[in-house]
C-alpha cells in the first residue's frame, strides 16, 4: 500500500493538471461552446473521484495512525513490564515507589514497593549519591546499574555472564615464573658426588610436588634454575600462602645441614610472552638485588609485591667481584674529568665515610673528587667529622654544596651515589638528573625506586655497611697515593655505626675491611669521639623510651612527644636501646622529625623482618635495620598506620 506522503506527491500534480483543463475549456468555449461543454462535464466527473480518492486515502493513514499509536503503546508497556532490564523507581529518602517484573522476579516478595534502597544493596544508596554507575551483586547475580538522577530511576542490567567470563579471562591469564637456588653453587662446591645428587633430588622433589600441588608446569632449565608457567587464579592462591614454598624449601634443606634457599621472579599482567618473560627476569633481578630468599612481583603500574626475605643475606659475595668491580669503577674515573660523590639525605657516618673513601679513588687515579654534603642537615657526630674535616684543608676544600656542585657538574662529570639507590632519598636530585654518567653503591636491599640508567651498580645486602664496600674497591685501586687517617678513620666509624660496634651484620670480611683500615692509620679513639652522646641528648632518648609498651610478643613500641622534633640518630639509638632490653624481638621507635615530617624507627634481631614493615611505609632498609618517613601525618596516625601494617603480616600467615 502506498503510504500517504506518496499519494499526496501523486494527488498535487492531478489537481495542477485539473485547472489547467478548466483554463483550456474556457478558451475552446469561445469558439465551440458544444465541445467546451462536454469538456466541461468530464472534468466534473474527474474532479468528483479525486475527491473520493482523497477520502479514502485520509480514511486508510487515520486508521494506520490508530493502529499503530496502540500497538506503540501496548509495546512501551510489555518493554517496561517484561524486558529483561530491571527498572526501578525511589523517593527521597531511598525508598522504592515502584519496581517492573523483570526486577521483582529476583525476590521471593512480589512486591518491592515501599521497601528500602538498603534492604536490596548498601552500595545502591552510595551510587545514587555519588550519581555514578557501578556494578552490584544482588541474590547472587551482578547487575550494572544506570542511574537517572533527575526522575529517581535506575536501570539494572543483568551482566552476571559478562562479569564470569571477564573473571575467568583474568584467572586464565598466562604467568611466567623463573626460581633460582640463590646459593647452590656455593653449598655443592665442596660436596661429593653423592650428596650433591641427593641434595638435587630433595630440591627436585620439592619443587615438583609443589607445582603438582598447584597445578604449575615446571621444568628445570639449569643447576640452578628452573621456568613455570601458571595463571594468575593460581599466582593469587600463591600469593594467599605467601610464597610458603620459599620457608619448606629453607627448613627442609637445613635439615639435611645444606640451608638452601630460593629467589623467584614473576612477570604476570596482560602482556605478550616475551615481555612477561622479560618482566619474570627483572622480578628476579630485583629479589636477587635484596638479598634473595624472596619472591618479587613486578605489576604493570610499576609496583612491586616482595614476599620472603625473613633471613639474613648470606655472606655471598666474593674477591673475585670486588676486584672486577673495582677495576670497572677505575676505568669510569679515568674516563671523566672530575667525580662528584653523593650520599642520603641527612647522611650518617657510613654515607659521608662511603663519599671520603670514593674521593680518595679519584685522587688514587689522578682525577678531582667533591664530596656533596647540606651543611643544614648534619647531625651531632657528622657535624664533629667536619670539625676535624676542617684541619685538613685539601679535604675539606673538596666538600661542597649541592649548588655548587650544580655549577661544577659537566657532560663528562662522574656521579658516585653512595649508601642509597632511590633518587628521592639522595642529598640533590637535581644533579641526578644533571648527570648521565653515575654508578650506584649500596648495601640495603633493593626497593622499587632506583636510579635510572646507572652505568655501574654495586649493590651487596650481604655486606655491613657501605663503608666496607668502598674499603675492599680501595684495596684494588693504584696505590699512587694513600688513605689520609682522617679518612680511613671515617670509613671504620661507619662500619661501626652500621654494626653496631660488630654486633650485628657482620661477616668476615667486614673484620678484614676493619684490619685494613686500621692498618692505614684508623683512629678508634677519634671513633668514640665522634660517636659520643651529650647528657640532653641520653635525656630525650630516655624520655621516649619511658613510653614503650608491647603490641605484640617481642614487638616494642615508643614514640615521642608531638610537640618536639627529634634528630633521626636520636630515633634510632632509642630503637638500639629498645633492642637491647630484654623480651624485645623487634622495636619501633615514632618521632616528630620535622614540622610536617614523622620518622620511624625500626629494629630487630633477625626474627621479625622490619624492612619489609618499613617497606608497606614507603620506607626500607635491611631485614634488623630500617626506617621511614612519613608527611603531612600526627604521632598518633603513624603509630595506627604502623600497628595496621603489623597487624596485617602477622594474621596474614607468614610474614612477607
Amino acid at each position: 500500500m502506498l503510504s500517504y506522503y506518496s499519494r499526496r506527491k501523486i494527488q498535487i500534480p492531478l489537481y495542477g493538471l485539473l485547472i489547467v483543463l478548466l483554463i483550456v475549456l474556457a478558451v475552446l468555449a469561445i469558439f465551440n461552446w458544444l465541445a467546451a461543454l462536454v469538456g466541461f462535464i468530464v472534468s466534473a466527473v474527474l474532479f468528483f473521484l479525486l475527491i473520493k480518492a482523497e477520502d479514502r486515502i485520509h480514511g486508510e493513514v487515520e486508521r494506520y495512525v490508530t493502529t499503530l499509536s496502540y500497538r506503540l503503546k501496548r509495546v512501551g508497556e510489555e518493554a517496561l513490564m517484561e524486558m529483561p532490564i530491571g527498572i526501578l523507581l525511589y523517593n527521597d529518602d531511598y525508598y522504592i515507589e515502584w519496581a517492573n517484573t523483570f526486577l521483582t522476579s529476583y525476590f521471593e516478595e512480589e512486591i518491592l514497593a515501599g521497601k528500602s534502597l538498603q534492604e536490596l544493596a548498601d552500595s545502591l544508596i552510595t551510587i545514587i549519591k555519588n550519581e555514578k554507575g557501578d556494578v552490584i551483586e544482588l541474590r547472587g547475580r551482578k547487575f550494572d546499574v544506570i542511574i537517572k538522577p533527575k526522575e529517581k530511576l535506575l536501570y539494572l542490567f543483568d551482566v552476571t555472564e559478562q562479569e564470569e567470563t571477564a573473571r575467568r579471562f583474568l584467572e586464565e591469564q598466562t604467568v611466567l615464573s623463573i626460581i633460582y637456588l640463590d646459593n647452590y653453587d656455593d653449598l655443592t662446591q665442596g660436596m661429593d658426588d653423592q650428596t650433591k645428587s641427593s641434595l638435587n633430588s630433595m630440591v627436585t622433589s620439592i619443587l615438583n610436588d609443589w607445582a603438582l600441588e598447584h597445578g604449575i608446569f615446571l621444568k628445570r632449565i639449569s643447576s640452578e634454575r628452573f621456568f613455570a608457567v601458571l595463571n594468575e587464579k593460581i599466582l593469587r592462591k600463591l600469593e594467599e600462602s605467601k610464597f610458603s614454598i620459599l620457608d619448606e624449601v629453607r627448613e627442609r634443606t637445613a635439615k639435611q645441614a645444606a640451608s638452601l634457599t630460593l629467589s623467584i621472579g614473576v612477570g604476570h599482567g596482560e602482556l605478550s610472552l616475551p615481555e612477561l618473560g622479560t618482566l619474570a627476569q627483572s622480578s628476579l633481578d630485583l629479589a636477587l638485588g635484596r638479598g634473595g630468599d624472596q619472591a618479587a612481583l613486578k605489576q604493570l603500574n610499576g609496583k612491586v609485591k616482595f614476599y620472603g626475605g625473613k633471613t639474613n643475606p648470606m655472606e655471598k659475595r666474593t674477591r673475585v667481584r670486588a676486584r672486577v668491580i673495582s677495576h670497572a669503577l677505575r676505568e669510569l674515573v679515568v674516563e671523566s674529568d672530575k667525580v662528584i660523590v653523593m650520599g642520603h639525605k641527612y647522611p650518617d657516618m657510613d654515607a659521608l665515610g662511603a663519599s671520603m673513601g670514593i674521593r680518595r679513588v679519584a685522587q688514587m687515579n689522578d682525577r678531582e673528587g667533591y664530596i656533596v654534603l647540606d651543611f643544614s642537615e648534619m647531625d651531632t657526630a657528622v657535624k664533629r667529622l667536619m670539625a676535624e674535616a676542617k684541619k685538613n684543608p685539601d679535604l675539606y676544600s673538596r666538600i661542597i654544596a649541592p649548588e655548587e656542585a650544580l655549577d661544577l657538574a659537566t657532560e663528562n662529570t662522574l656521579l658516585v651515589v653512595v649508601d642509597t639507590h632511590k633518587p628521592s632519598l639522595v642529598i640533590d636530585e637535581k644533579l641526578l638528573h644533571k648527570v648521565d654518567k653515575v654508578v650506584v653503591i649500596d648495601h640495603h636491599r633493593r626497593g622499587e625506586e632506583f636510579v635510572k640508567n646507572p652505568l655501574l651498580v654495586y649493590m651487596e645486602p650481604y655486606a655491613s655497611s657501605t663503608a666496607e664496600l668502598i674499603t675492599e674497591l680501595l684495596e684494588y685501586q693504584p696505590k699512587v697515593s694513600k688513605l689520609s687517617m682522617l679518612e680511613a678513620t671515617a670509613l671504620l666509624a661507619g662500619i661501626i655505626v652500621d654494626t653496631k660496634s660488630f654486633s650485628l651484620r657482620t661477616g668476615s670480611r667486614t673484620f678484614d675491611a676493619a684490619s685494613y683500615l686500621r692498618a692505614r692509620g684508623a683512629d678508634t679513639v677519634l671513633v668514640q669521639k665522634f660517636l659520643k652522646e651529650d647528657i640532653d641528648t641520653y635525656i630525650q632518648r630516655s624520655q621516649i623510651i619511658k613510653t614503650v609498651y608491647f603490641y605484640k610478643d617481642g614487638i616494642a613500641i615508643a614514640k615521642g612527644d608531638q610537640n618536639e622534633t627529634y634528630d633521626s640518630v636520636l630515633i634510632a639509638q632509642a630503637a638500639d636501646t629498645l633492642l637491647a632490653m630484654d623480651g624485645v624481638q623487634a622495636s619501633f621507635v615514632i618521632a616528630k622529625r620535622e614540622a610536617d615530617t614523622v620518622g620511624i624507627s625500626a629494629r630487630s634481631l633477625g626474627e621479625v623482618n622490619v624492612q619489609v614493615i618499613m617497606e608497606q611505609l614507603q620506607g626500607g632498609g635491611h631485614l634488623s635495620n630500617a626506617a621511614t618517613q612519613l608527611k603531612d601525618v600526627t604521632i598518633a596516625e603513624a603509630e595506627d598506620m604502623l600497628k595496621e601494617v603489623i597487624t596485617d603480616l602477622y594474621e596474614g600467615g607468614n610474614e612477607e
